[in-house]
C-alpha cells in the first residue's frame, strides 16, 4: 500500500471549537444558509455575508489544531508514500498542525476573491461589503470560499489521486454533501481500500468497507498508529 488519500470534513474540526452546519447554537444555527452561503445571499446581501465571514475567521484564527490534526500530519510525516490530504473545511487547522500542500477544495477563510476579476490576495480581518480589489480597484471582494451552486475547486487534481489511491479514508463528513460524497465511490472504481472514520456513520456508510466511529481526537491517532504499526 502506498498512497493514501483522505478526505476530512467538518468533524474533524468540531472538537477544535469549530461548529457545522448541523450545531445547535453556533454561527451557522443563527443564519439560513440560502443568505450566507451562496451567490444570490451574497448579492442580495453583501453586508450580511461579510459580517457573517468575518466571524468565521475570528473563530478560526482562535482554534487551536487537536490530536486529529496532529495524527494526520504524523502519518503524512512518516509514511513512505504518499499522503494527500483533501478537505471540505475552509480553516487553516490542517497545515497548523503541520500537514503540507492540503488540498481546500471549499476554500479558505484565509483569502479574498474578486468577483469582478477573479483576482486572489489574502484577506483582512474583516471584509468590507464593498470590499475593494487590490488588482483592479472593482469593490467586488468576496470570502474566497466555495458557496452552494458553486464548483468546488482542483476537481481535476482530486480526482487524479483518487484513481492512484490504495488507501482512501473520509474523516468526520456526513455524506450529505456532493461530489465529496461520491468520492468513495470513485477511489473503490480504482480498487483503493475504503475507511470511514466518523463520530456516526455518514450517509454513505455502506459505500465503506471498514468503518471507526467516535470522537475525531481518538479514533483518528488509534487508526494511524496502526497504520504506521503495520508499515514498520
Amino acid at each position: 500500500m502506498k498512497k493514501i488519500v483522505i478526505l476530512t470534513g467538518a468533524g474533524i474540526s468540531a472538537e477544535s471549537g469549530l461548529g457545522t452546519f448541523r450545531d445547535e447554537g453556533g454561527l451557522w444555527s443563527q443564519h439560513r444558509i440560502e443568505d450566507v452561503a451562496t451567490p444570490e445571499g451574497f448579492a442580495r446581501d453583501p453586508a450580511l455575508v461579510q459580517g457573517f465571514y468575518n466571524a468565521r475567521r475570528v473563530q478560526a484564527a482562535g482554534a487551536r489544531f487537536n490530536a486529529a490534526h496532529a495524527a494526520l500530519a504524523r502519518l503524512q510525516r512518516d509514511w513512505s508514500g504518499d499522503v494527500v490530504i483533501v478537505t471540505q473545511n475552509v480553516d487553516g487547522l490542517h497545515e497548523a498542525a503541520g500537514t503540507r500542500d492540503v488540498i481546500h477544495m471549499h476554500g479558505e477563510l484565509a483569502g479574498a476573491l474578486c468577483a469582478a476579476c477573479g483576482h486572489r490576495w489574502a484577506a483582512p480581518a474583516q471584509m468590507a461589503p464593498a470590499e475593494p480589489c487590490p488588482a483592479c480597484a472593482v469593490p467586488a471582494g468576496r470570502p474566497d470560499v466555495v458557496w452552494f451552486g458553486e464548483m468546488p475547486y482542483h476537481r481535476d487534481a482530486i480526482l487524479d489521486h483518487l484513481s492512484e489511491a490504495d488507501l482512501f479514508a473520509a474523516i468526520g463528513t456526513s455524506g450529505n454533501v456532493y461530489p465529496a460524497a461520491g468520492f468513495v465511490e470513485e477511489a473503490r472504481r480504482s480498487g483503493a481500500l475504503t475507511v470511514e472514520l466518523n463520530l456516526e456513520p455518514s450517509a454513505v456508510v455502506s459505500s465503506f468497507e471498514e468503518t471507526r466511529f467516535g470522537p475525531a481526537s481518538e479514533v483518528v491517532p488509534l487508526w494511524v498508529a496502526e497504520l504506521l504499526d503495520r508499515a514498520s
